[in-house]
């Protein structure tokens, strides 16, 4: 027993440190993806010794975009995760339970009502975020929750945000780029001024949600079996899904709504570094963050000089995944 616990235990290191040697290659080569080129050695000393104008350039227009691709990777993974373990079903994720069409919705008003108040902008989506959650969960609810019902209704009110969230765009006119964006789900024209916004709340949301890892490895128990250790499942259930509808909202009020990244990454963590959330939270984080920078690098560079968004890039990628989970599930049904 304790020599196969060694064994993951490495097994789990090796993993994470894989994934992080390819997240700062995806780093390079996006830096690089451009007019502009910069070898590893410039780019160093145009950050930290001295002035270099092309490093400038690249700070200025890339950075933002390669920042945010990062913290929103990991703040959809790590809310699919816990969504994932509440709900005690692995099909969902916070685009299909409509979390993310909500938080876009309230975003896009917000971002025109209110264009000089970007700051509040993660608040107003949480409102979104959480409305659509608690919809979607009273309107799936029938003596129970259904996998495939929450599925169905997700999608559903998914799709109605969505198109009320283009409706608004409209009205607000085409120069609402902030809008756009978010209805759109591009991060082609962020600045560090949407990255201050992103640092201020992703990092903390993540930190909080690695307080509920005990919490999350309880709910894989049987759910007597809980209570009878005194523990209130409700309670419990409640603040875990706050905080994911949090780190979805923050995330679609800067990205838009970005499908089955918290679909995807889960499953692949979990054959990677197993059901522990204390590994599978931070990793999933981590090859969200990798997953996400990835697709909208990709998105660069397949129709170089236009560009597809990392949110079509997932949706083309998510929707075959999601069926062959939805083919091979056993637990859904009417």
């Amino acid at each position: 027993m304790e020599r196969r616990k060694q064994n993951r235990t490495g097994k789990n290191i090796f993993v994470f440190l894989i994934t992080s040697i390819l997240l700062l290659i995806i780093f390079l080569w996006a830096v690089n993806t451009g007019s502009i080129k910069l070898t590893a050695l410039q780019l160093y000393r145009g950050l930290f010794i001295e002035f270099d104008e092309n490093v400038a350039a690249v700070y200025d227009l890339r950075f933002p975009r390669i920042i945010i691709a990062i913290l929103v990777g990991a703040a959809l993974s790590v809310s699919g995760v816990l969504l994932q373990a509440v709900l005690k079903n692995p099909l969902t994720d916070p685009g299909i339970l409509g979390i993310s069409g909500g938080a876009g919705f309230v975003a896009a008003i917000f971002t025109i009502v209110f264009p000089a108040s970007i700051y509040f902008l993660p608040m107003a989506a949480f409102v979104g975020g959480i409305a659509a959650f608690f919809l979607v969960y009273s309107l799936a609810w029938k003596q129970g929750l259904s996998p495939l019902r929450i599925i169905l209704v997700g999608v559903s009110v998914s799709t109605v945000f969505s198109g009320l969230s283009e409706v608004f765009q409209t009205m607000g006119g085409q120069n609402q780029t902030g809008a756009a964006s978010i209805v759109n789900g591009t991060i082609a024209m962020k600045t560090w001024e949407d990255v201050k916004i992103a640092i201020f709340y992703i990092p903390i949301m993540l930190l909080i949600s690695f307080l509920f890892i005990r919490w999350c490895n309880l709910l894989a128990l049987d759910e007597q079996t809980v209570r009878a250790i005194g523990i209130n499942v409700t309670y419990i259930r409640m603040t875990i899904s706050i905080v994911a509808v949090l780190l979805a909202s923050i995330a679609s009020s800067i990205a838009g709504t970005i499908s089955f990244l918290g679909l995807i990454v889960p499953h692949i963590s979990r054959i990677l570094v197993g059901t522990n959330h204390r590994v599978l939270l931070p990793y999933s984080g981590l090859l969200g963050a990798t997953i996400f920078l990835f697709a909208d690098t990709v998105g660069r560079v397949i129709a170089f000089p236009y560009e597809i968004s990392a949110s079509v890039i997932m949706a083309v990628a998510g929707g075959p995944f999601f069926i062959l989970l939805l083919r091979r599930s056993e637990q859904y049904g009417s």
